[in-house]
């Protein structure tokens, strides 16, 4: 379990074909890191198999891949990065899985005065999971929903602290995110499913 805090931004140094999967070694300020601890890259929940001096490794296996975009990671990429919470730390963000719900595309990037409004088209499967002031994860970075302007598009306003300590500072239209929608909002839809009425 996380909380959309972003206290790292990481790099990928290597890529490789393992029989883990598709193996990224990272650099991070991190330390202390133990084999199978989870960290949140970019959002996705991974679990750390080696550790050194200013790096560490994962692997994404194949159902990873097909919900994320890391199978288009290469070296030099930043990434957004969270160790998992520890029971009693401050809830600063919203409670986020780490589990990748869609890719999303980002339609614009633009100032107004010390914003940066972001916005991003979402897979038809989460609009209903969008709520104006509501949370969600965007590349593991917990944000609130400023606005749903158009059918299909969740707008973001990012203050000047996210934008310079996380990756979303550098996005720019047509560039991919993972989201992942707020987790009570996916139970409630789960739970009264049963009970919807078709219009």
């Amino acid at each position: 379990m996380f909380t959309g805090l972003i206290d790292d931004v990481g790099v990928v140094e290597r890529v490789e074909r393992s029989e883990a999967g598709r193996e990224l070694r990272l650099t991070s300020r991190y330390t202390g890191l133990t084999p199978g601890e989870s960290i949140a890259v970019n959002g996705a929940c991974l679990t750390v198999r080696e550790s050194g001096d200013g790096w560490f490794s994962v692997a994404a296996i194949v159902t990873t891949l097909d919900r994320t975009t890391i199978g288009s990671w290469t070296a030099g990429h930043r990434v957004n990065l969270e160790r998992a919470m520890r029971l009693g730390d401050r809830l600063g963000g919203h409670l986020v899985q780490g589990h990748v719900d869609a890719v999303a595309t980002v339609e614009s990037v633009r100032r107004r005065e010390d914003a940066l409004l972001i916005d991003v088209r979402l897979p038809e499967e989460l609009e209903p999971l969008m709520v104006p002031q509501g949370s969600v994860a965007i590349d593991g970075v917990s944000l609130t929903v400023n606005a749903l302007p158009a059918p299909g598009i969740l707008q973001l306003s990012l203050i000047e602290f996210t934008w310079n300590h996380t990756t979303l500072g550098a996005l720019a239209t047509g560039d991919r995110v993972h989201v992942e929608a707020d987790m009570i909002g996916k139970y409630v839809r789960q739970l009264v499913a049963p009970y919807a009425v078709a219009r």
